[in-house]
């Protein structure tokens, strides 16, 4: 049985930033913020292992090669170290090609082969395979340049997976007879980068900022990338949970409100940038925090020895910048702009 205040106390980002460059859709930065110490490296590598290997793509398991003879008599490639008759490019380099590709697929389909016939001088490039749903995001990409008195049919076999396959595992499930099994790179995210930053809140400075970028080959944007790795990390973690969880949901919430409201009202009156006359006079009166200057009412402070009304009206101005007021008892609109992290002592420095 959990506590029900089991996460009082431990600082959670609300939310993330987001930022893309306008050209390259393919690229994308998160910023989360703020974590306590250590969560950020471990929550962005954690991230960044599971965006690597397990994020879902699409690409070419195989392909059969067949030349078709000027007698109507045809060959099939057998090997990738056999040369296709009249093309330019060898086999090696025309299945190093095809996994260059870039393709997305309805989200139903599983696996698909294509085919294509080339005949005569012609190049065949990715966008050829654009047939039965499949979209290719590097259409003018060349496959192989084929010569003349080329004839050659190409069967490609398209499936959905994770991470990397070699060609051995990839030739235990071909759906095409005859074919070549091909290495797979399915992963259609690139690249990760992850840093942690020291991110201040209130007075503590020792809080954690998580920057994440991710690069992807474009078939899936940057944040749904990150949307799926949450998800598999968030499914594996709760095998570990052992109870009921809404009964630590429901007062969590409550319990992280009070939490930053005391951060907040903690703060030194000396980040309300005041006057030397205001200041030494909340000085005098032993007013240090927001908290001490918030719980008088406007009456005590102005009976406070040497303030006159125009010290009064400065805090008063002060304080109202920081969403306060004296004598004030509802904090509960103070609690939802810290929530969203749109109070003045909430902005990052």
């Amino acid at each position: 049985m959990a506590r029900k205040n089991l996460l009082q106390g431990i600082k959670r980002p609300k939310g993330i930033d987001f930022e893309h460059i306008e050209d390259q859709q393919s690229y994308g930065r998160f910023i989360a913020y703020p974590f306590e110490r250590g969560y950020g490296q471990t929550i962005g590598n954690s991230l960044r292992r599971v965006l690597l290997s397990s994020i879902q793509g699409y690409a070419v398991v195989a392909v059969r090669i067949t030349d078709i003879k000027d007698d109507g008599h045809s060959h099939v490639i057998s090997s990738e170290f056999e040369m296709i008759p009249h093309v330019v490019e060898d086999t090696p380099l025309f299945i190093q090609n095809l996994k260059m590709l870039q393709l997305r697929l309805p989200e139903e389909v599983e696996a698909l082969t294509v085919a294509v016939t080339k005949q005569g001088e012609s190049v065949f490039v990715a966008g050829d395979l654009a047939q039965d749903g499949i979209e290719v995001l590097n259409p003018e990409l060349v496959l192989c340049t084929l010569a003349e008195h080329a004839h050659v049919e190409f069967e490609v076999q398209i499936n959905l997976g994770r991470g990397y396959t070699p060609a051995e595992e990839n030739a235990q499930g071909l759906s095409v007879v005859g074919a070549l099994a091909v290495d797979s790179i399915f992963s259609p995210v690139q690249k990760v980068s992850i840093s942690v930053e020291d991110h201040r809140v209130g007075q503590r400075a020792d809080f954690d900022k998580l920057i994440l970028d991710i690069k992807t080959n474009g078939v899936i944007r940057p944040s749904d990338a990150l949307a799926e790795a949450a998800k598999i990390m968030k499914d594996h973690l709760s095998v570990f949970i052992n109870f009921d969880e809404s009964s630590v949901a429901e007062i969590e919430e409550i319990d992280e409100d009070e939490h930053l409201l005391r951060d907040y009202l903690d703060t030194p009156v000396e980040q309300l940038e005041l006057s030397v006359r205001s200041s030494n006079c909340l000085k005098n009166a032993d007013i240090r925090t927001l908290k001490d200057l918030v719980s008088r009412s406007e009456d005590e402070i102005a009976k406070t020895r040497n303030f006159g009304k125009k010290s009064l009206l400065e805090i008063k101005d002060k304080l109202r910048e920081w969403d306060l007021s004296f004598g004030m008892t509802d904090f509960k609109t103070v609690k939802s702009r810290l929530r969203q992290g749109k109070t003045k002592g909430n902005e990052e420095k």
